[in-house]
């Protein structure tokens, strides 16, 4: 293989530095136009508003973090360890949360318990019972808590599930038979070897809940998600906006920087290559059904009750908002999905592919920054974006002039602006995917053909494409189904009068049309979770 860049630029040099330009360019504008000019605005807001900012984020992130590894780790050991009724079934099915966007989620749950919701008219009308709203009310910080709690879990779950089926059984195994019970085993051995997985995966949701913008907005609850919209559109103020964006981004960073030591510091790894999975231990009598009744409550809070609700409301609203105008928006959708997935893939394939065959500092650090737009906030890379846009476009305006056109903000009121956002925000997934595909495949085929004299180009064509398809349609599959339930980004930069599906469910939930939302969510919820599906079987059988 080659280890050392050639002294000339081929192109799969020049394609990959000039994607890493593009993904850093809107986070090195903020970072840079944070230390611009403070204004009034900003002035005001470092004052009053930024301490309830970092005071509801904390809170949010504190008890989601705690408890979706709770909840996440407790059914990975327990999925992995032991059976009981319908388990195979809840492997995959407590991964189905993820199909609800949290927003979704949000307003379906508002809908369910509010007065004139399902539940407490069941209890009025059926068994003559008033409750106190106070017991109801989930537009407050515990009811978001809980919402991204109950569908973001899965996250860790995931990970976590898929770390312990890869892991030799000899350690708790051994701790068996030197008698320790489930909880020795659990808190003794589970716990302290899955550290790094449980770290990952709580990462990934941290992240989540600092990206959301639909359940803040709806719940009525100041984060930097909504101050970063109220600032920029309801005080015109794009500065300030800048700021707050450089702001979350520090706390973004931080986080990752955390991660990163507590994932560092101890590392477990197997004396034998010879990984035995771990033994099952069937679960009799009360103790089958406790973990049948765990595994069911959660899959209900997190996947059923919603779902079941969005389709009462479809079948009461569908006739009227089935009409030409709701098939432009599915075509809306699907086409940016589909674009946006369509070039994530190519770029990740052309980063992924120049880190492996040039195993140097440029092409490590190409592989880092390509994973950075996911672990920035929508909103910040919405705000990053359209300062790029802006000047590349007041740079342009003696080019449109000298083609007959009117001077304007052409690219920066365009598709192509929004979907540059999604390429750099998911680019990250498609990379991954595709990453997991090059490392499985190896490199000797890559090797054979080199030396017998073709082509980096030609032998991608020939020998890697066909070896990594799998990991390819996985990477346009997860990316998307990520671009398809995005809500911040198309908010912010979708061009005039364009609205997608994830957009017009968040609209109608905003101007109290619940059951009018739930069309748009349903086919969200049913694309995501067929991917879903498909994507755990990828995920058990391997990338190809």
């Amino acid at each position: 293989m080659y280890r050392k860049l050639p002294g000339y630029l081929n192109l799969w040099t020049f394609l990959s530095l000039f994607i890493v330009i593009l993904i850093l360019l809107p986070n090195v504008s903020i970072l840079l136009n944070f230390f611009t000019q403070e204004t009034s605005n900003w002035e005001h807001i470092q004052e009053y508003i930024l301490p309830l900012l970092l005071k509801n984020t904390s809170i949010i992130i504190l008890f989601t973090g705690i408890l979706t590894i709770l909840i996440g780790t407790s059914l990975a050991w327990l999925i992995s360890a032991y059976d009981f009724p319908l388990k195979r079934f809840f492997k995959w099915g407590l991964i189905l949360p993820l199909a609800i966007p949290p927003y979704i989620a949000a307003y379906t749950y508002n809908g369910i318990l509010n007065y004139t919701g399902t539940l407490q008219t069941i209890l009025r009308n059926k068994f003559d019972v008033t409750v106190n709203q106070d017991y109801f009310d989930i537009m407050t910080l515990p009811g978001a808590i809980f919402i991204f709690t109950i569908f973001l879990y899965p996250y860790v779950y995931m990970i976590t599930r898929t770390f312990l089926a890869n892991q030799s059984s000899s350690l708790i195994e051994n701790a068996r038979l030197l008698g320790g019970n489930a909880y020795t085993v659990f808190f003794r051995i589970v716990l302290p070897i899955s550290r790094s997985a449980i770290v990952g995966g709580v990462s990934l949701v941290l992240l989540e809940v600092l990206n959301d913008y639909g359940v803040v907005k709806y719940f009525g609850i100041q984060t930097f998600s909504t101050a970063i919209f109220q600032t920029w559109f309801g005080m015109g103020d794009l500065n300030a906006a800048i700021k707050l964006s450089a702001t979350l981004m520090f706390i973004v960073f931080s986080i990752l920087i955390i991660e990163k030591l507590l994932r560092a510091r101890k590392r477990y790894s197997q004396t034998s290559a010879k990984v035995r999975p771990l033994s099952t231990i069937q679960l009799n009598g009360w103790q089958r059904w406790i973990a049948f009744s765990y595994c069911s409550i959660i899959f209900g809070l997190g996947f059923l009750i919603p779902f079941i609700q969005l389709i009462d409301w479809m079948l009461l609203t569908y006739r009227k908002i089935i009409e030409p105008a709701f098939v432009t928006l599915i075509g809306n959708s699907v086409f940016v999905a589909f674009v946006g997935s369509l070039i994530i893939v190519t770029f990740a394939v052309i980063i992924a592919n120049f880190a492996r065959m040039h195993q140097s500092f440029v092409a490590k650090t190409s592989s880092r920054i390509t994973i950075l737009g996911y672990s920035i906030p929508g909103a910040v890379i919405a705000v990053g974006i359209i300062t790029v846009f802006i000047k590349i476009d007041n740079l342009l305006f003696g080019v449109y002039e000298s083609i007959g056109m009117q001077p304007s903000l052409f690219l920066s009121t365009s598709l192509f602006m929004l979907i540059s956002a999604y390429v750099v925000r998911f680019l990250a997934v498609g990379f991954n995917a595709i990453e997991s595909g090059f490392d499985e495949i190896g490199s000797k085929y890559t090797e054979a053909s080199r030396i017998l004299g073709m082509g980096i180009t030609k032998t991608f064509i020939k020998i890697d494409f066909p070896l990594i398809k799998g990991a390819i349609l996985s990477g346009f599959l997860l990316s998307f189904i990520e671009i398809l339930k995005e809500l911040p980004l198309t908010l912010i930069l979708r061009p005039f009068n364009f609205d997608t599906l994830s957009t017009k469910a968040f609209q109608y939930a905003s101007n109290e049309q619940i059951q009018e939302a739930s069309l748009a969510s349903i086919i969200i919820i049913i694309i995501s979770g067929i991917a879903i599906y498909i994507f755990h079987q990828v995920l058990e059988k391997g990338p190809r």
